[in-house]
């Protein structure tokens, strides 16, 4: 089995040919092509690679599928007997990634 862990966003994942991830918002449209060059480790194998912090020469290539948001979150803050309240709401801006390849140059 083929799979990598790579950052974006702040965030490690784990990226696996043909499947699909979730990461923070990229400036990029449906359909394009999208490289992450932050690979932290590749496993081909019985081979690993592990990157010190980064491994060089590995690349991840992959497909942008969707732009999409996430669940809303609703945060109320109150301080009880003062009349102070506070609602705020948040929904995350997401990517969906479909992993085309993963490659060690």
């Amino acid at each position: 089995m083929k799979y990598a862990i790579v950052a974006s966003g702040g965030k490690q994942f784990k990226a696996v040919e043909g499947d699909t991830i979730e990461v923070d918002r990229l400036e990029a449209s449906v359909g394009d092509a999208v490289s992450l060059d932050q690979v932290l480790l590749l496993v081909e194998g019985e081979s690993i690679h592990v990157g010190t912090p980064m491994v060089k020469t590995a690349k991840v290539s992959a497909t942008v599928v969707d732009q999409f948001k996430g669940p809303k979150i609703d945060v109320f803050r109150y301080k009880p007997k003062k009349r102070i309240r506070s609602k705020v709401g948040h929904r995350q801006q997401y990517t969906r990634l479909k992993i085309d390849s993963i490659e060690m140059e």
